[in-house]
């Protein structure tokens, strides 16, 4: 009898250990599926663009292998009124797209919000509005929305709910609220406390993405921004400049500390990196794909590859973006639009009146992304929770910094 009790127990043991096995296969082979997804941006600029925009929207939700759509800022154009009709009746239209798709604010969304042709609003007001309206929970828009990650979950940067991170088929995704023109850096007097409290928050959520899909062994690492960083600004040491008080001193780079966590993340994560970000200039070919970030050096961070987009048609067009662990490079890019062509095209090659079908080619230059070594030693500690920001003010609450900051 206990014999066979003893059997009986071994033999549900061997099943348990059978079934995980099958089940970590399954997720394995999940994970190696090809994932595709869309990138649309400034598609949304008038009354008389809302149209087309749902037509383009349809048109990508009728592919079924699209997983979801981002659409990397500017849901209102530089001349519209930042009125809550306005985006209202945006947030609508975006929600009705049949595949979940996820907002990353933009340059017209709030930081013009305080010209006099967008109504001369308060820009950090506008910004609150949207944070209510768009990224009220941890669901995306759309019928069928995702589940993500949002800032807001950390109690010390509880009102950026814009930040956001989600993974799908082995690829982390980051998107963040980093606009142009110059991530909104201002050069009046006084302090910068909306810029300020944002890159204290900004820098926190790129250096935890990085650890968790670290952690979590994914296999790439996508950041999505609608501001230009201006990859040719990047940051050289020097131990006396200080000192120099010219004229001639360039403005402030705001993104500056956007490209230390880059350069940061790129060295921790050691994955393939892509950024997805807005370009100011425009680009023949509608995107741009290369390797631009240097570290303090002047060295070329070798696993980070940037594409830049700036649409011709934006109300008709976007990237299409796939990715299988099984290519080298394990990414595609393509751009679509509705009519049904598509045409992958290299960095600064000119684009033709009427481009001729043609699937897409590898554009991605193999160096920079090469397959995620295996982790060989245990991964450190997530980054610590950064202090209280400069102003000491928290969801209009004043609290003085700690002397130390725990992990939330």
């Amino acid at each position: 009898m206990h014999r066979a009790k003893v059997t009986a127990a071994a033999s549900r043991a061997l099943l348990a250990v059978l079934l995980c096995g099958v089940l970590a296969q399954r997720h394995a082979a999940a994970d190696d599926t090809p994932l595709k997804f869309a990138i649309i941006a400034d598609a949304l600029t008038k009354p008389a663009d809302e149209a087309p925009v749902r037509q383009m929207l349809d048109t990508i939700s009728r592919d079924r292998d699209i997983a979801f759509i981002v659409y990397d800022g500017n849901i209102k154009g530089s001349a519209e009124p930042c009125r809550d009709k306005i985006f209202e009746g945006r947030r609508d239209l975006l929600d009705a797209s049949r595949k979940p798709l996820i907002v990353v604010p933009g340059q017209h969304d709030w930081t013009d919000c305080g010209l006099a042709q967008s109504g001369a609003y308060d820009p950090v007001e506008r910004l609150d509005f949207l944070r209510q309206l768009f990224f009220a929970d941890a669901n995306t828009l759309g019928a069928a929305p995702l589940s993500v990650t949002r800032e807001s979950e950390v109690a010390r940067f509880r009102t950026f709910r814009e930040n956001v991170r989600w993974q799908s088929q082995g690829v982390a995704f980051v998107g963040l609220n980093a606009p142009s023109p110059n991530n909104h850096y201002l050069t009046a007097g006084g302090r910068n406390g909306e810029f300020e409290d944002r890159v204290i928050a900004n820098t926190f959520w790129l250096e935890h993405a990085a650890e968790w899909a670290r952690r979590a062994e994914q296999r790439a690492l996508v950041v999505i921004l609608q501001g230009d960083p201006d990859f040719t600004r990047y940051e050289r040491r020097d131990r006396f400049a200080w000192l120099r008080f010219t004229r001639n001193n360039p403005p402030r780079d705001g993104f500056v500390e956007f490209k230390r966590s880059l350069v940061k993340m790129a060295n921790s994560f050691r994955g393939p990196v892509i950024v997805i970000h807005g370009s100011e200039t425009a680009l023949p070919a509608g995107y741009r794909i290369d390797q631009p970030l240097r570290d303090e050096k002047g060295a070329v961070v070798a696993n980070l590859t940037r594409i830049a987009i700036a649409f011709k048609k934006p109300q008709a067009q976007w990237l299409e973006v796939q990715t299988n662990a099984g290519w080298r490079p394990p990414f595609k890019v393509d751009l679509r639009d509705v009519a049904g062509r598509s045409k992958t095209v290299e960095a600064n090659e000119p684009a033709t009146a009427e481009p001729a079908p043609s699937p897409p080619r590898d554009d991605l230059p193999p160096a920079t992304l090469t397959p995620m070594p295996p982790i060989l030693t245990p991964p450190p500690a997530l980054p610590p929770i950064l202090p209280t920001p400069a102003s000491g003010v928290q969801n209009g609450i004043y609290r003085a910094a700690p002397a130390s900051a725990a992990v939330e």
